[in-house]
């Protein structure tokens, strides 16, 4: 046999020893995984070699080779583009389908929306409800909450208004102190912004008593606008040595014994937070303020007002006397005209 024949025949050879192994490798690819059950989550790390995230994968419950998997990866040059979170399979899932989800980072995600005005015992209940949350929180104090997730705050026991209200996305299966943490930095955050900004001369001396300020306006009013406002009245009368009396801190402190309803003697037994027996700002937030009422305490209205009452749609009617104080509640709260 000539040469040139040789080297034809082992070109063919080559040719469907090629094709054999690129079938072989498309079927492979194609074929579902035998999962090790029908759901299974796998959770990516973090700066992962492709080896490392073909063992994750094997570990988790996706028992394939790795050496095709890593192969099909570098062929398809995706060995930079797989993403780390948690991923979540069904059976029925191709190797080239796992790698794709693994591409586009397709990760199983769940979602925990935290609303202003709750408190932080709502919030604490809240994620304990969530059953995509790992409850690494469970049984800790407040306290020791506030240690876990690394705040300054650690020397106070009550953890109300330090978590900023907001949407947060998180992998199934991630700790809540990773929920907590973002909440918390997030309102670090927010606060220090907000503080930095502030108007001068205002009646409180640090960045928490500003926080407080805005629990306070973010209780009394869902209004958006009457925000500045309030917060203008209670500087006001911080200003002026005056109590505040805001029903939403007396209630704070009334705790499980609140019924519903304020009573006379509930305004009349002194608590730390009970702003009619005590003047200035309660000793800790009452709920978690969100932006508007961050920025409200921030930079009040310019206004000399020192009361307010509900119109009962949500607004409030403002007043810089008691005699006109009293003539609006006549009309909105008692009825009269």
């Amino acid at each position: 046999m000539s040469l040139l024949k040789k080297c034809l025949a082992l070109g063919a050879v080559a040719v469907v020893a090629l094709a054999a192994l690129v079938g072989g490798g498309y079927y492979w690819a194609m074929k579902p995984v035998a999962l090790s059950a029908p759901v299974v989550d796998v959770t990516i790390k973090p700066h992962s070699s492709v080896r490392s995230v073909a063992k994750q994968l094997i570990r988790g419950g996706v028992p394939f080779a790795p050496e095709p998997f890593i192969l099909m990866t570098r062929a398809l040059g995706l060995q930079s583009r797989l993403k780390s979170g948690n991923y979540e399979f069904k059976s029925g899932v191709t190797p080239y389908e796992v790698l794709q989800k693994l591409a586009l980072g397709d990760t199983n995600e769940d979602v925990v929306t935290i609303i202003e005005g709750w408190t932080f015992k709502r919030m604490r209940a809240e994620l304990d409800a969530d059953p995509s949350l790992k409850h690494d929180t469970a049984g800790m104090s407040d306290a020791q909450l506030l240690a876990a997730i690394g705040a300054s705050e650690t020397a106070v026991t009550n953890a109300e208004g330090l978590f900023f209200p907001d949407t947060y996305l998180f992998d199934k299966g991630a700790s809540d102190l990773d929920v907590y943490r973002r909440a918390y930095r997030l309102m670090q955050q927010q606060l220090l912004r907000a503080w930095a900004e502030r108007e001068p001369g205002l009646p409180y001396q640090s960045p928490y008593e500003a926080l407080t300020m805005a629990s306070l306006v973010e209780k009394e009013t869902g209004k958006s606008s009457d925000r500045p406002l309030v917060a203008a009245v209670f500087a006001n009368r911080l200003r002026l040595g005056m109590p505040l009396q805001t029903d939403p801190a007396v209630i704070y402190g009334l705790g499980d014994e609140y019924a519903g309803h304020l009573r006379k003697h509930d305004l009349q037994s002194d608590t730390p937070y009970n702003t009619y027996t005590r003047r200035g700002l309660p000793p800790t937030p009452i709920a978690l303020p969100g932006a508007a009422a961050l920025e409200a305490a921030m930079r009040p209205a310019q206004t000399s007002a020192l009361y307010f009452v509900s119109r009962g749609d949500g607004s409030s009617v403002f007043s810089d006397t008691l005699g006109d104080h009293n003539k609006a509640v006549d009309k909105y709260i008692r009825g009269q005209q």
